[in-house]
């Protein structure tokens, strides 16, 4: 593949990442860290870049993709897991969301409130999503060559014009977090951003693309995968940067309740009343290339279960979905997909980590069943704290284990239940081992 067609599938690939919560974190890190930035950003990039870059360069190595590498447990674990990730991170959560984002930041500003409205503008963004859905083999040219390029061009003017005309506050950090451990809380900070389950969501879309783009053999498309990875990556620690120094700069204006007030506040001061317009643009921008990837994904993943259905059906029954939790029932059904995602969350990162071990233990299920098993005990406890159910003196006990302050508490239960399935797999490797020796 020419280095013309790598940028472009890397550009897409780095605007299906960058959806409004990607806007929205690194400029209230950079108010909050003060002048701590740099370590705190660094620590955020490590996580909410790096993980994802982990998972793409897993999966270019599994074929088959996420329901592969989590069949690894068992093939019905692999099924369950990822219709789970598909289920939440799309028409349940990540989709319906950024439809509501975008009319909230780049239309809802310029027009009176409504229900009517809100139902007019997702009609038209989700059709717009669908019609772009619905082509794979272009996905390419409209969202690499136009839309991304867009994207970046109106960020451009933003983070540039900042850099120009704000003055730098000298502020130092606001929390107590910041000020003791930059670099740990931006780690965390990058954690929550959970981009490393819309990476599994989106490595079938690349794979899928680079094979409409001529790419087959095994070694190209890792190459090629890993090429695009790359360059979405970078360009994401750079927007990162550009706007986590905006927050830093806008840190002496005033307090800011989110990250989103802070960009509203930061476009105004620079561009008066075209800057919530081209706030507006940007934000729509965003919204719209991630639903575009979640859908394909989506409807890529639903279609390779069911090959009876065609793909531009299940696209279209997911876009009617997005569009009616987006309009009728977002809070209700964030409320049941977000304890999903914080359950699977673990388990996907213990998943990325074993895979790079894979050859070490030769693949063993009892190291994957042994890992998982005690990972996804804790998955399911804080899945269930993110439902509000209460386990009295049982979260005492959970809150003695190490990191579990810190959201991290699988950590430990999943060196231990790895260490454990390794036991079991040296145990029943030692009979073959021997019986070998015999026969020779």
């Amino acid at each position: 593949m020419n280095k013309s067609r790598t940028l472009f599938v890397g550009l897409m690939l780095f605007s299906m990442f960058f959806g409004a919560g990607n806007l929205i974190f690194p400029p209230f890190l950079g108010a909050n860290a003060g002048t701590n930035f740099p370590l705190a950003i660094a620590g955020f990039i490590v996580t909410a870049v790096g993980l994802p870059l982990l998972v793409l360069t897993a999966l270019s190595f599994v074929k088959g993709g996420a329901r592969t590498l989590a069949g690894r447990v068992h093939p019905i674990f692999g099924l369950v897991f990822t219709v789970i990730v598909y289920l939440s991170i799309g028409p349940f959560l990540g989709i319906p969301r950024n439809a509501t984002l975008a009319y909230e930041m780049g239309f809802k500003p310029f027009i009176a409130d409504s229900s009517v409205a809100l139902f007019g503008f997702t009609a038209v963004f989700f059709l717009l999503v669908f019609l772009v859905s619905l082509n794979q083999s272009k996905m390419v040219d409209l969202m690499g060559k136009t839309i991304t390029p867009l994207l970046l061009l109106s960020m451009v003017v933003l983070v540039v014009t900042g850099f120009m005309q704000l003055k730098n506050s000298s502020l130092g950090p606001s929390t107590l977090e910041y000020q003791q451990f930059p670099f740990l809380k931006g780690f965390l900070e990058g954690y929550n951003t959970m981009d490393a389950l819309a990476a599994l969501a989106f490595g079938i879309v690349i794979l899928t693309t680079l094979k409409q783009q001529g790419v087959s053999e095994g070694k190209m498309m890792r190459r090629e995968m890993l090429k695009a990875g790359l360059l979405a990556g970078s360009l994401l620690a750079v927007v990162y940067c550009s706007l986590g120094y905006i927050g830093v700069e806008m840190a002496g204006v005033g307090a800011f309740e989110n990250g989103s007030v802070l960009l509203s506040s930061a476009s105004s001061l620079l561009f008066g009343q075209w800057g919530n317009l081209l706030l507006g643009v940007i934000f729509v921008l965003a919204c719209f290339t991630t639903c575009v990837g979640l859908v394909s994904a989506c409807g890529n993943y639903f279609h390779s279960l069911l090959p009876k259905a065609s793909y531009k059906k299940i696209t279209l029954f997911f876009t009617i979905i997005s569009f009616v939790f987006a309009n009728f029932g977002l809070n209700t059904i964030l409320s049941v997909s977000v304890p999903f995602l914080v359950a699977t969350y673990s388990l996907t990162i213990v998943l990325i980590v074993l895979s790079f071990f894979h050859p070490l233990f030769g693949g063993s299920p009892y190291v994957y069943i042994g890992a998982i098993t005690l990972t996804g005990i804790i998955a399911v406890y804080d899945g269930l704290k993110a439902f509000g159910i209460k386990f009295g003196i049982f979260d005492i006990y959970m809150g003695y284990l190490p990191f579990a302050e810190l959201g991290l508490g699988w950590i430990i239960p999943s060196l231990v239940g790895t260490a454990i399935g390794y036991g079991l797999f040296v145990m029943k490797r030692k009979p073959l081992i021997l019986q070998k020796h015999t026969l020779e």
